[in-house]
């Protein structure tokens, strides 16, 4: 997760986010390369007490500094359309789960089971266990099986919200009486933070997301506790 003066993205824990920080890395590296070539001519501009009477008309330079922005622009527009597609693949989900936004809570239904959904509230902070995170802990964590492709059925009851977990390289607009899907596979163990991203009222900043990724037996275990307990 996030810590204190990180410049970076968190750790990808999916495939797609492993792509997008890739392609962060790509196009920052084109951006620092065109700003330190425009910044060294601004300098050579103003330094400079030389004066080239023909650079004032030259079909040469025009057309350079006509075709190279169009094939950065090819360099960027490629890797980015490649991504974007990967994020819409939705191939054979090994499991679907609903998550609806409320103000100011998610509830997620588990729709390959008959009667497996519960409520997620943020932990109170007076309420916290050593180790738990702040505004970040919920009472119930939505726990899904690792190196298996999961779809997230995403909605809402109310106004809008956005169901967005950083280091899985997934947000998704919730809108009321309209489903939205995302997919996502989790590549490591772990309990993965995030929050809504959509402004929806005054406990905005109160909805925690919490995912945890386990292995499929400790998953199988999880589901079978909760249908118990239903």
């Amino acid at each position: 997760m996030a810590h204190p003066t990180q410049l970076g993205f968190q750790d990808a824990a999916s495939p797609v986010m492993e792509e997008l920080l890739h392609f962060h890395d790509h196009a920052l590296m084109i951006v620092f390369l065109i700003s330190t070539l425009v910044l060294y001519i601004i300098i050579a501009m103003v330094s400079t007490k030389l004066t080239n009477k023909y650079i004032l008309d030259s079909q040469e330079i025009e057309i350079v500094w006509t075709v190279l922005p169009a094939v950065i622009l090819v360099l960027i527009a490629l890797p980015s359309l490649r991504i974007l597609y990967l994020m819409d693949e939705i191939n054979d989900p090994h499991l679907t789960i609903k998550a609806m936004g409320h103000q100011w809570y998610w509830s997620y239904e588990y729709t390959d089971y008959e009667d497996l959904g519960f409520d997620s509230y943020m932990i109170p902070t007076q309420d916290l266990t050593p180790g738990q995170f702040r505004l970040l802990e919920t009472d119930h964590r939505m726990v899904v099986p690792m190196e298996s492709p999961v779809r997230v059925l995403v909605s809402a009851e109310d106004v809008l919200h956005s169901w967005a977990v950083p280091s899985l390289g997934v947000k998704m607009d919730a809108v009321p009486g309209r489903l939205n899907q995302t997919a996502f596979i989790a590549s490591r163990p772990g309990v993965f933070y995030g929050q809504c991203s959509e402004i929806c009222g005054a406990n905005h900043s109160f909805m925690p997301i919490v995912v945890e990724a386990v292995p499929l037996q400790h998953f199988e275990s999880w589901s079978s506790l909760m249908l118990e307990d239903a």
